[in-house]
């Protein structure tokens, strides 16, 4: 093949790094990790055995009832704070490129890639490899290399750690009985537990005061936004945090009446949970943890509300990328195919 046929698919995205070194630069070892896979396997077991047994009384005809009346209202409420969320996803990419030293890429092409990778990258599990997967193929056309992407999944993730402790310490140390609930553990040591979480971020900001500080190795090294930067990606990672929880907030019955903070806890724990299982969209193990973190309601009611927030945040969303990604790929496919055609009438 000539050079510049080869520049040209270059360009055009269609020749991509192996799939074996992309899959072990993104996922850092994920599948060799005896320890994590343990760990995985056994929320995943635990969250099983537990939701069988939450679900074992459950009456049909109250299910029905309950998802019936739901308020259309609060649905559509519930609707905007998801599509806000994942509005809010962009900033995620957003920072992590401009951190790298990305900045030409254009917005309209950070949403699709934000959107199609988390929502995808989520559904399939192991959201780390999926994820930067689904990254590279729409990045790879703006010159992003493997190095890049990862480093994008190393900030994407800093940024969704440092919200999650910052969200989930401030929420536990205000509503520490919301945690007892899950682990029996007394309110006075799980508050000690929420402060911890604050202190060690507070501690990274402090870390971070001197000087910029680096991680990382020759083309791997990445230099660390700095403390004004960095909370702003607390900020984000916070927002997202907030807005999910209060998506499924507002769709919890009126009664009896469960505080904002206790839900922030037990949402958060089970989303977390459940990116620590690597399920496929983490089904099962949220289900689990909120049913047994929130045990003031009536399990059908509850469980209507969680299906109808999983449809909100979930199925639609994801039906909505697969389609969105699956258009992009036969555009890419059609051109392909147009540009091979005009190469033979050249050569012809």
């Amino acid at each position: 093949m000539r050079v510049c046929r080869r520049d040209s698919i270059l360009r055009s995205g269609f020749v991509l790094a192996p799939p074996h070194s992309l899959a072990q630069a993104i996922g850092g070892g994920v599948g060799r990790n005896r320890i994590s896979v343990a760990i995985s396997f056994a929320i995943v077991a635990v969250a099983a055995v537990t939701l069988y047994h939450l679900l074992r009384g459950i009456e049909l005809g109250k299910f029905l009832a309950a998802l019936e009346a739901q308020s259309p209202p609060r649905i559509l409420i519930a609707g905007a704070l998801v599509v806000a969320g994942y509005a809010n996803l962009i900033c995620y990419d957003l920072f992590a490129l401009h951190t790298i030293g990305k900045h030409k890429i254009p917005l309209r092409v950070v949403a699709f890639a934000s959107f199609t990778s988390y929502t995808i990258g989520h559904s399939l599990g192991a959201a780390t490899l999926t994820c930067g997967l689904v990254r590279f193929r729409v990045y790879s056309f703006w010159n992003l290399t493997v190095v890049d992407i990862a480093k994008i999944a190393f900030m994407t993730g800093m940024t969704f750690w440092l919200g999650n402790i910052f969200v989930l310490g401030g929420a536990v140390a205000y509503a520490p009985d919301a945690l007892t609930v899950v682990d029996q553990s007394p309110p006075w040591l799980n508050r000690a537990i929420g402060l911890s979480g604050l202190f060690a971020v507070a501690c990274y900001l402090l870390w971070l005061v001197p000087r910029r500080r680096t991680v990382g190795r020759a083309n791997w090294r990445i230099v660390l936004p700095d403390l004004q930067r960095t909370l702003l990606q607390i900020g984000i990672g916070t927002l997202d945090r907030c807005l999910a929880s209060l998506s499924i907030f507002v769709l919890l019955p009126a009664s009896p009446a469960v505080g904002f903070a206790t839900v922030v806890v037990i949402f958060v724990l089970a989303t977390l949970l459940g990116a620590v299982s690597h399920a496929p969209g983490s089904l099962g193990v949220v289900e689990a943890a909120i049913l047994l973190g929130l045990p003031q309601y009536q399990r059908e009611a509850l469980l209507a509300t969680i299906l109808t927030f999983r449809v909100l945040d979930f199925f639609l969303p994801l039906v909505i990328a697969t389609l969105m990604f699956g258009v992009r790929e036969a555009r890419l496919l059609t051109r392909r195919a147009h540009d091979r055609g005009a190469d033979t009438a050249l050569t012809l």
